[in-house]
């Protein structure tokens, strides 16, 4: 079994945006989107303006002040790889999101990277939890380098769109 990280997170937060577990450079790293072949930080610095060469727990504080969060769908599965594709489905246990969504009023947007946190979110949270129907859900192409199928440009419009708020 592996666990995920605690959320990245403040009470302001407007958007969260989840994955579905990290991956081994990620557990290894103790970090959100480790990997150096993962585009999540290169379109955070392209579209909010966060240097990916920052350091990471500047990195943190810096979407923290943009009314960001950042967290997994998953608290803890089983899974031989990195790939979502490997996670053991009946491993599944969700995080809390009954408390993340109480602690958090001001959410207006959910960012699912990829069809994995997708399907995760879909079976384990929305199934579940009532309150994340005024929530506006949005899935996005992952950022992981296994994701290679859709165009980086692709990808970075569809994450820009989905990071801004009127």
């Amino acid at each position: 079994m592996i666990q995920s990280f605690d959320p990245i997170s403040r009470s302001d937060a407007r958007i969260l945006i989840l994955g579905s577990m990290p991956g081994k450079v990620s557990l290894q790293a103790s970090e959100y989107y480790a990997h150096p072949r993962n585009l999540f930080w290169d379109i955070i610095e392209e579209v909010l303006g966060i240097p990916r060469q920052t350091a990471y727990d500047q990195r943190l504080l810096q979407l923290q002040q943009q009314q960001i969060a950042l967290w997994d769908v998953a608290f803890q599965c089983q899974r031989e790889s990195s790939l979502d594709s490997d996670i053991v489905s009946s491993t599944v246990e969700a995080n809390d999101f009954k408390r993340f969504f109480a602690g958090h009023p001001q959410l207006r947007r959910i960012c699912l990277n990829g069809n994995k946190a997708a399907e995760l979110f879909a079976r384990h949270v929305q199934k579940n939890l009532e309150s994340v129907n005024t929530l506006e859900v949005l899935r996005l192409p992952s950022t992981s380098p296994a994701n290679a199928s859709i165009k980086r440009e692709i990808k970075l419009e569809l994450w820009r769109q989905a990071l801004t708020l009127d």
